[in-house]
Protein backbone atom coordinates (compact mmCIF):
# COMPACT_ATOMS: atom_id res chain seq x y z
CA UNK A 1 0.00 0.00 0.00
CA UNK A 2 1.32 3.49 -0.86
CA UNK A 3 0.79 6.67 1.12
CA UNK A 4 0.92 10.33 0.17
CA UNK A 5 1.86 13.17 2.54
CA UNK A 6 0.92 16.63 1.30
CA UNK A 7 2.59 19.62 3.02
CA UNK A 8 4.05 22.95 1.98
CA UNK A 9 6.57 23.24 4.80
CA UNK A 10 8.54 20.88 7.03
CA UNK A 11 9.97 22.32 10.22
CA UNK A 12 12.27 21.01 12.94
CA UNK A 13 11.29 20.79 16.63
CA UNK A 14 12.34 24.40 17.14
CA UNK A 15 10.03 25.64 14.42
CA UNK A 16 12.74 26.42 11.83
CA UNK A 17 11.98 25.51 8.21
CA UNK A 18 13.77 22.43 6.90
CA UNK A 19 11.98 22.18 3.53
CA UNK A 20 9.71 24.89 2.18
CA UNK A 21 7.88 25.31 -1.12
CA UNK A 22 7.01 28.76 -2.42
CA UNK A 23 5.42 28.72 -5.85
CA UNK A 24 7.81 26.67 -7.99
CA UNK A 25 10.82 27.15 -5.72
CA UNK A 26 11.79 24.54 -3.13
CA UNK A 27 14.22 25.64 -0.44
CA UNK A 28 16.17 22.99 1.49
CA UNK A 29 17.64 24.19 4.77
CA UNK A 30 17.80 27.62 6.30
CA UNK A 31 20.52 30.26 6.44
CA UNK A 32 23.60 28.84 8.17
CA UNK A 33 22.55 25.21 7.64
CA UNK A 34 24.78 22.63 5.99
CA UNK A 35 22.99 20.24 3.67
CA UNK A 36 24.74 16.88 3.18
CA UNK A 37 23.97 13.53 1.57
CA UNK A 38 24.25 10.36 3.55
CA UNK A 39 27.21 8.06 3.05
CA UNK A 40 26.75 6.09 -0.17
CA UNK A 41 23.99 8.37 -1.41
CA UNK A 42 24.29 10.11 -4.79
CA UNK A 43 22.74 13.20 -6.31
CA UNK A 44 21.56 14.09 -9.78
CA UNK A 45 20.02 17.19 -11.20
CA UNK A 46 21.37 19.62 -8.60
CA UNK A 47 24.60 20.48 -6.86
CA UNK A 48 27.92 21.81 -8.22
CA UNK A 49 28.22 21.86 -12.03
CA UNK A 50 31.16 23.78 -13.53
CA UNK A 51 31.58 26.11 -10.57
CA UNK A 52 33.99 26.41 -7.65
CA UNK A 53 33.91 27.88 -4.18
CA UNK A 54 36.53 30.65 -4.22
CA UNK A 55 38.84 30.63 -1.20
CA UNK A 56 39.53 34.11 0.13
CA UNK A 57 42.80 33.21 1.86
CA UNK A 58 45.45 34.24 -0.66
CA UNK A 59 48.01 31.54 -1.47
CA UNK A 60 51.67 32.61 -1.53
CA UNK A 61 53.43 29.23 -1.47
CA UNK A 62 52.99 25.71 -2.80
CA UNK A 63 50.00 23.59 -1.72
CA UNK A 64 47.65 20.80 -2.86
CA UNK A 65 44.36 21.99 -4.34
CA UNK A 66 41.03 20.45 -3.39
CA UNK A 67 38.18 19.48 -5.69
CA UNK A 68 35.56 22.20 -5.98
CA UNK A 69 37.75 25.09 -4.86
CA UNK A 70 39.18 28.17 -6.58
CA UNK A 71 42.32 29.96 -5.40
CA UNK A 72 43.88 33.39 -5.72
CA UNK A 73 47.65 32.92 -6.20
CA UNK A 74 50.13 35.66 -5.27
CA UNK A 75 53.58 35.10 -6.81
CA UNK A 76 54.97 38.54 -6.02
CA UNK A 77 57.70 36.91 -3.89
CA UNK A 78 58.40 34.13 -6.41
CA UNK A 79 56.71 31.33 -8.29
CA UNK A 80 55.58 28.09 -6.69
CA UNK A 81 53.96 24.74 -7.47
CA UNK A 82 50.33 23.73 -6.94
CA UNK A 83 49.52 20.02 -6.88
CA UNK A 84 46.17 18.94 -8.33
CA UNK A 85 43.90 16.50 -6.47
CA UNK A 86 43.51 12.98 -7.77
CA UNK A 87 41.57 13.11 -11.02
CA UNK A 88 37.98 11.89 -10.97
CA UNK A 89 35.28 12.64 -13.54
CA UNK A 90 33.76 16.04 -12.85
CA UNK A 91 36.43 17.23 -10.41
CA UNK A 92 37.01 20.98 -10.80
CA UNK A 93 39.63 23.52 -9.65
CA UNK A 94 40.33 27.12 -10.62
CA UNK A 95 43.22 29.57 -10.25
CA UNK A 96 43.56 33.35 -10.62
CA UNK A 97 46.60 35.65 -10.79
CA UNK A 98 46.07 37.77 -7.67
CA UNK A 99 48.62 40.58 -8.28
CA UNK A 100 49.24 40.20 -12.02
CA UNK A 101 52.70 38.71 -11.42
CA UNK A 102 52.54 35.30 -13.09
CA UNK A 103 54.70 36.59 -15.95
CA UNK A 104 57.64 37.05 -13.58
CA UNK A 105 56.69 34.49 -10.92
CA UNK A 106 55.33 31.45 -12.77
CA UNK A 107 52.84 29.02 -11.27
CA UNK A 108 53.54 25.35 -11.99
CA UNK A 109 50.50 23.04 -11.93
CA UNK A 110 51.54 19.47 -11.08
CA UNK A 111 49.09 16.68 -12.05
CA UNK A 112 48.47 13.84 -9.61
CA UNK A 113 50.39 10.68 -10.49
CA UNK A 114 49.77 9.66 -14.11
CA UNK A 115 46.99 12.18 -14.68
CA UNK A 116 47.28 14.41 -17.76
CA UNK A 117 46.60 18.09 -18.39
CA UNK A 118 45.08 18.80 -21.78
CA UNK A 119 46.08 15.33 -22.95
CA UNK A 120 49.77 15.88 -22.06
CA UNK A 121 51.48 13.91 -19.30
CA UNK A 122 53.43 16.91 -18.05
CA UNK A 123 53.23 19.87 -15.73
CA UNK A 124 51.41 23.03 -16.78
CA UNK A 125 53.20 26.37 -16.39
CA UNK A 126 51.00 29.47 -15.98
CA UNK A 127 53.13 32.43 -17.03
CA UNK A 128 50.75 35.09 -18.34
CA UNK A 129 50.01 38.25 -16.40
CA UNK A 130 46.40 38.43 -15.03
CA UNK A 131 45.60 34.90 -16.23
CA UNK A 132 42.72 32.87 -14.78
CA UNK A 133 42.20 29.17 -15.49
CA UNK A 134 39.46 26.65 -14.68
CA UNK A 135 40.25 22.94 -15.05
CA UNK A 136 37.78 20.03 -15.03
CA UNK A 137 38.84 16.38 -15.04
CA UNK A 138 37.29 14.42 -17.92
CA UNK A 139 38.92 11.00 -18.35
CA UNK A 140 42.29 9.23 -18.60
CA UNK A 141 42.74 10.30 -22.23
CA UNK A 142 42.50 14.07 -21.80
CA UNK A 143 42.79 14.35 -18.03
CA UNK A 144 42.30 17.90 -16.73
CA UNK A 145 40.76 20.06 -19.47
CA UNK A 146 40.75 23.85 -19.51
CA UNK A 147 37.15 25.11 -19.79
CA UNK A 148 37.87 28.77 -19.12
CA UNK A 149 41.13 30.59 -19.73
CA UNK A 150 41.04 34.36 -19.73
CA UNK A 151 44.20 34.68 -21.86
CA UNK A 152 45.69 31.60 -23.50
CA UNK A 153 45.05 27.93 -24.07
CA UNK A 154 46.18 26.25 -20.87
CA UNK A 155 47.97 23.20 -22.22
CA UNK A 156 51.40 22.20 -21.01
CA UNK A 157 54.33 22.37 -23.44
CA UNK A 158 55.82 18.94 -23.89
CA UNK A 159 58.79 20.25 -25.92
CA UNK A 160 60.79 23.33 -26.78
CA UNK A 161 59.52 25.95 -29.24
CA UNK A 162 62.26 28.05 -30.86
CA UNK A 163 63.22 30.09 -33.94
CA UNK A 164 66.44 31.19 -35.63
CA UNK A 165 68.79 30.10 -38.39
CA UNK A 166 67.81 27.60 -41.08
CA UNK A 167 65.41 25.08 -39.56
CA UNK A 168 65.20 21.45 -40.69
CA UNK A 169 64.02 18.20 -39.09
CA UNK A 170 65.41 14.72 -38.62
CA UNK A 171 62.93 12.25 -37.16
CA UNK A 172 61.55 13.76 -33.96
CA UNK A 173 64.33 16.36 -33.75
CA UNK A 174 64.43 19.94 -35.01
CA UNK A 175 67.75 21.35 -36.23
CA UNK A 176 68.74 25.05 -36.37
CA UNK A 177 71.77 25.75 -38.56
CA UNK A 178 73.56 29.12 -38.40
CA UNK A 179 76.02 29.87 -41.20
CA UNK A 180 76.26 33.50 -40.10
CA UNK A 181 75.48 35.58 -37.04
CA UNK A 182 71.91 35.37 -35.76
CA UNK A 183 69.73 34.68 -32.73
CA UNK A 184 68.38 31.41 -31.35
CA UNK A 185 65.15 32.43 -29.61
CA UNK A 186 63.37 29.99 -27.29
CA UNK A 187 59.76 31.15 -26.97
CA UNK A 188 58.53 28.22 -24.87
CA UNK A 189 60.29 25.61 -22.78
CA UNK A 190 59.05 22.14 -22.00
CA UNK A 191 57.18 21.47 -18.77
CA UNK A 192 59.57 18.61 -18.13
CA UNK A 193 63.09 19.93 -17.51
CA UNK A 194 64.61 16.89 -19.22
CA UNK A 195 63.09 17.99 -22.54
CA UNK A 196 64.84 21.37 -22.39
CA UNK A 197 68.24 19.88 -23.26
CA UNK A 198 69.69 20.72 -26.68
CA UNK A 199 72.60 19.23 -28.57
CA UNK A 200 75.08 21.62 -30.17
CA UNK A 201 78.02 21.84 -32.54
CA UNK A 202 80.10 25.03 -32.53
CA UNK A 203 83.00 25.42 -35.02
CA UNK A 204 85.26 28.49 -35.13
CA UNK A 205 86.67 30.15 -38.26
CA UNK A 206 89.80 28.61 -39.80
CA UNK A 207 93.29 30.14 -39.74
CA UNK A 208 95.15 31.70 -42.66
CA UNK A 209 97.59 29.57 -44.69
CA UNK A 210 100.67 31.77 -44.80
CA UNK A 211 102.95 32.60 -47.75
CA UNK A 212 106.59 33.32 -48.57
CA UNK A 213 108.31 34.74 -51.64
CA UNK A 214 110.75 31.95 -52.31
CA UNK A 215 110.46 29.44 -49.52
CA UNK A 216 107.89 27.43 -47.61
CA UNK A 217 105.13 28.41 -45.20
CA UNK A 218 102.80 26.65 -42.75
CA UNK A 219 99.15 25.72 -43.27
CA UNK A 220 96.39 27.39 -41.27
CA UNK A 221 94.90 25.62 -38.25
CA UNK A 222 91.24 24.62 -38.23
CA UNK A 223 88.75 26.47 -36.10
CA UNK A 224 87.99 24.90 -32.74
CA UNK A 225 85.37 22.14 -32.82
CA UNK A 226 83.04 21.51 -29.84
CA UNK A 227 80.01 19.21 -29.71
CA UNK A 228 77.71 18.11 -26.88
CA UNK A 229 74.68 15.85 -26.71
CA UNK A 230 72.14 14.91 -24.01
CA UNK A 231 68.96 12.83 -24.08
CA UNK A 232 66.13 13.13 -25.13
CA UNK A 233 67.70 14.04 -28.48
CA UNK A 234 67.16 11.21 -30.95
CA UNK A 235 70.36 9.15 -31.09
CA UNK A 236 72.70 9.98 -33.97
CA UNK A 237 76.34 9.25 -34.71
CA UNK A 238 78.21 12.16 -33.14
CA UNK A 239 81.89 13.03 -33.27
CA UNK A 240 84.20 11.43 -30.69
CA UNK A 241 84.39 14.83 -29.01
CA UNK A 242 80.71 14.67 -28.04
CA UNK A 243 81.10 11.52 -25.94
CA UNK A 244 82.41 13.45 -22.92
CA UNK A 245 80.22 16.53 -23.31
CA UNK A 246 76.63 17.02 -22.23
CA UNK A 247 74.25 19.22 -24.15
CA UNK A 248 72.96 22.53 -22.81
CA UNK A 249 69.73 23.20 -20.92
CA UNK A 250 68.00 26.27 -22.34
CA UNK A 251 65.47 28.71 -20.91
CA UNK A 252 62.83 30.85 -22.61
CA UNK A 253 65.14 33.62 -23.78
CA UNK A 254 67.18 34.76 -26.78
CA UNK A 255 70.69 33.43 -27.36
CA UNK A 256 72.91 35.55 -29.66
CA UNK A 257 74.81 33.38 -32.13
CA UNK A 258 78.24 34.35 -33.44
CA UNK A 259 79.72 32.50 -36.41
CA UNK A 260 83.44 33.13 -36.77
CA UNK A 261 84.91 34.33 -40.05
CA UNK A 262 88.00 32.66 -41.47
CA UNK A 263 91.29 34.56 -41.26
CA UNK A 264 92.21 36.43 -44.45
CA UNK A 265 95.77 37.45 -43.59
CA UNK A 266 98.80 36.42 -41.62
CA UNK A 267 98.17 39.14 -39.06
CA UNK A 268 95.07 37.52 -37.57
CA UNK A 269 93.63 34.17 -36.56
CA UNK A 270 90.19 32.91 -37.44
CA UNK A 271 87.37 34.37 -35.37
CA UNK A 272 85.57 32.44 -32.61
CA UNK A 273 82.06 31.00 -32.88
CA UNK A 274 79.79 31.29 -29.84
CA UNK A 275 76.53 29.77 -28.57
CA UNK A 276 75.57 30.45 -24.96
CA UNK A 277 78.46 29.26 -22.74
CA UNK A 278 80.19 27.43 -25.61
CA UNK A 279 83.03 29.24 -27.42
CA UNK A 280 85.11 27.59 -30.14
CA UNK A 281 88.32 29.52 -30.78
CA UNK A 282 89.39 30.49 -34.29
CA UNK A 283 92.22 28.56 -35.96
CA UNK A 284 95.82 29.78 -35.74
CA UNK A 285 97.62 31.22 -38.81
CA UNK A 286 100.48 29.29 -40.35
CA UNK A 287 104.11 30.40 -39.84
CA UNK A 288 106.14 32.33 -42.41
CA UNK A 289 109.55 34.00 -42.37
CA UNK A 290 108.40 36.75 -44.71
CA UNK A 291 104.64 37.08 -44.92
CA UNK A 292 102.42 39.44 -46.75
CA UNK A 293 103.93 42.42 -44.91
CA UNK A 294 107.46 41.10 -45.18
CA UNK A 295 107.66 40.42 -41.42
CA UNK A 296 108.31 36.95 -40.03
CA UNK A 297 105.79 35.35 -37.68
CA UNK A 298 105.42 32.03 -35.87
CA UNK A 299 102.56 29.61 -36.27
CA UNK A 300 99.78 30.92 -34.02
CA UNK A 301 97.94 29.12 -31.25
CA UNK A 302 94.18 28.68 -31.66
CA UNK A 303 91.36 26.15 -31.80
CA UNK A 304 93.92 24.19 -33.83
CA UNK A 305 97.44 25.54 -34.24
CA UNK A 306 99.03 26.81 -37.45
CA UNK A 307 101.79 24.79 -39.10
CA UNK A 308 105.50 25.71 -38.89
CA UNK A 309 107.33 27.06 -41.93
CA UNK A 310 110.45 25.55 -43.48
CA UNK A 311 112.64 28.43 -42.35
CA UNK A 312 112.71 27.82 -38.59
CA UNK A 313 109.51 29.49 -37.46
CA UNK A 314 107.69 27.11 -35.04
CA UNK A 315 104.20 25.69 -35.21
CA UNK A 316 101.26 26.87 -33.09
CA UNK A 317 99.50 24.93 -30.33
CA UNK A 318 95.92 23.75 -30.58
CA UNK A 319 93.22 23.69 -27.90
CA UNK A 320 93.95 27.26 -26.86
CA UNK A 321 92.37 28.21 -24.55
CA UNK A 322 92.07 24.65 -23.20
CA UNK A 323 88.75 22.80 -23.25
CA UNK A 324 87.89 19.27 -22.20
CA UNK A 325 87.71 17.38 -24.51
CA UNK A 326 90.23 19.33 -26.63
CA UNK A 327 88.71 21.51 -29.35
CA UNK A 328 91.69 21.01 -31.69
CA UNK A 329 95.30 19.93 -32.21
CA UNK A 330 98.79 21.34 -32.78
CA UNK A 331 100.11 22.33 -36.17
CA UNK A 332 102.83 20.24 -37.83
CA UNK A 333 106.56 20.96 -37.63
CA UNK A 334 108.57 22.25 -40.58
CA UNK A 335 111.61 20.61 -42.20
CA UNK A 336 114.70 22.79 -42.18
CA UNK A 337 117.73 20.90 -43.58
CA UNK A 338 119.93 23.08 -45.79
CA UNK A 339 118.01 23.75 -48.95
CA UNK A 340 115.48 20.95 -48.20
CA UNK A 341 112.70 22.95 -46.63
CA UNK A 342 108.99 22.33 -46.19
CA UNK A 343 106.20 23.76 -44.04
CA UNK A 344 103.95 21.74 -41.71
CA UNK A 345 100.23 21.37 -42.08
CA UNK A 346 97.79 23.14 -39.79
CA UNK A 347 96.19 21.14 -36.98
CA UNK A 348 92.69 19.71 -37.33
CA UNK A 349 89.98 18.80 -34.84
CA UNK A 350 90.81 15.11 -35.17
CA UNK A 351 94.59 15.06 -35.67
CA UNK A 352 97.77 17.14 -35.51
CA UNK A 353 99.09 18.68 -38.70
CA UNK A 354 101.55 16.52 -40.63
CA UNK A 355 105.21 17.58 -40.49
CA UNK A 356 107.01 18.84 -43.58
CA UNK A 357 109.24 16.15 -45.10
CA UNK A 358 111.91 15.50 -47.71
CA UNK A 359 112.27 16.31 -50.50
CA UNK A 360 110.66 19.71 -49.92
CA UNK A 361 107.21 18.13 -49.34
CA UNK A 362 104.71 20.19 -47.39
CA UNK A 363 102.81 18.43 -44.62
CA UNK A 364 99.11 17.71 -44.97
CA UNK A 365 96.59 19.41 -42.74
CA UNK A 366 95.32 17.47 -39.73
CA UNK A 367 92.06 15.59 -40.26
CA UNK A 368 88.74 16.97 -39.04
CA UNK A 369 85.94 15.01 -37.36
CA UNK A 370 82.56 13.78 -38.59
CA UNK A 371 79.13 14.16 -36.99
CA UNK A 372 75.52 13.53 -38.05
CA UNK A 373 74.10 16.38 -35.98
CA UNK A 374 72.60 17.97 -39.12
CA UNK A 375 70.95 14.69 -40.16
CA UNK A 376 73.76 13.29 -42.33
CA UNK A 377 77.46 12.65 -41.76
CA UNK A 378 79.63 15.70 -42.51
CA UNK A 379 83.34 16.14 -41.66
CA UNK A 380 84.49 19.60 -40.52
CA UNK A 381 87.49 21.42 -39.03
CA UNK A 382 90.35 20.04 -41.16
CA UNK A 383 93.73 21.82 -41.16
CA UNK A 384 95.32 23.57 -44.17
CA UNK A 385 98.24 22.00 -46.05
CA UNK A 386 101.82 23.23 -45.63
CA UNK A 387 103.88 24.57 -48.56
CA UNK A 388 106.88 22.68 -49.98
CA UNK A 389 109.49 25.11 -51.27
CA UNK A 390 109.64 23.82 -54.82
CA UNK A 391 108.13 20.34 -54.69
CA UNK A 392 105.04 18.70 -53.19
CA UNK A 393 102.24 20.82 -51.76
CA UNK A 394 100.57 19.52 -48.59
CA UNK A 395 97.00 18.30 -48.97
CA UNK A 396 94.19 19.87 -47.01
CA UNK A 397 92.94 17.87 -44.06
CA UNK A 398 89.57 16.11 -44.43
CA UNK A 399 86.84 18.44 -43.26
CA UNK A 400 87.37 21.53 -45.40
CA UNK A 401 91.12 22.14 -45.06
CA UNK A 402 92.62 23.93 -48.09
CA UNK A 403 95.53 22.38 -49.97
CA UNK A 404 98.77 24.33 -50.26
CA UNK A 405 99.85 25.85 -53.56
CA UNK A 406 102.28 23.99 -55.83
CA UNK A 407 105.74 25.21 -56.82
CA UNK A 408 106.82 28.85 -56.94
CA UNK A 409 104.15 31.47 -57.56
CA UNK A 410 101.26 29.19 -56.52
CA UNK A 411 98.49 30.40 -54.23
CA UNK A 412 97.18 28.31 -51.38
CA UNK A 413 93.60 27.10 -51.46
CA UNK A 414 91.05 28.51 -49.01
CA UNK A 415 89.37 26.45 -46.36
CA UNK A 416 85.80 25.46 -47.21
CA UNK A 417 83.16 27.88 -45.94
CA UNK A 418 81.14 26.84 -42.87
CA UNK A 419 83.54 24.03 -41.99
CA UNK A 420 86.17 25.98 -40.06
CA UNK A 421 88.82 24.49 -42.38
CA UNK A 422 92.29 26.03 -42.30
CA UNK A 423 93.70 27.72 -45.41
CA UNK A 424 96.50 26.16 -47.44
CA UNK A 425 99.94 27.85 -47.54
CA UNK A 426 101.10 29.65 -50.71
CA UNK A 427 104.33 30.71 -52.41
CA UNK A 428 104.52 34.15 -54.03
CA UNK A 429 107.77 33.57 -55.89
CA UNK A 430 108.77 36.94 -57.32
CA UNK A 431 105.26 38.34 -56.89
CA UNK A 432 103.83 40.57 -54.18
CA UNK A 433 100.72 40.67 -52.01
CA UNK A 434 99.13 37.76 -50.21
CA UNK A 435 98.67 34.33 -51.75
CA UNK A 436 97.98 32.15 -48.71
CA UNK A 437 94.60 30.48 -48.51
CA UNK A 438 91.95 32.14 -46.39
CA UNK A 439 90.47 30.11 -43.55
CA UNK A 440 86.93 28.78 -43.94
CA UNK A 441 84.13 30.34 -41.91
CA UNK A 442 82.68 28.50 -38.93
CA UNK A 443 79.19 27.19 -38.19
CA UNK A 444 76.78 26.70 -35.25
CA UNK A 445 74.18 23.91 -35.15
CA UNK A 446 71.54 23.34 -32.42
CA UNK A 447 69.39 20.21 -32.25
CA UNK A 448 66.53 19.25 -29.90
CA UNK A 449 63.45 17.04 -29.67
CA UNK A 450 60.27 18.78 -30.77
CA UNK A 451 57.67 15.98 -30.91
Amino acid sequence: MTSTLKVNTIQNACGADIIKENSNTITIGASGDTVTLGTGASQTGFGRTGTVDWQTTIKTAGFTASDGEGYFLNTNSGGFTVALPAGSAGAIVAFKDYLNTWDTGNVTINPNGSDKIGGVAAELVLSTESQSVTLIFTDSTRGWVDIHDSTTNATGNAFISATGGTVTTSGNDKIHTFTGDGTFTVSKVACSAANNAVAYMVVGGGGYGSDYKSGSAGGGGAGGFREGRTAPITPYTASPLAAACSGLTVTATSFPIQVGAGSASGSTNGEPSIFSTITSTGGGRGAAIGGNAGSPYDGANGGSGGGADGEGRPNGDGNEPPTNPPQGNNGGSGRVVGGDRAGGGGGGAGAVGVNGSSPQAGGAGGAGVSTEITGSAVTRAGGGGGQGQTNTAGAGGSGGGGAAGGPLCSAGNPGTINTGGGGGAGNKGTGSGTCGGQGGSGIVVIRYKFQ
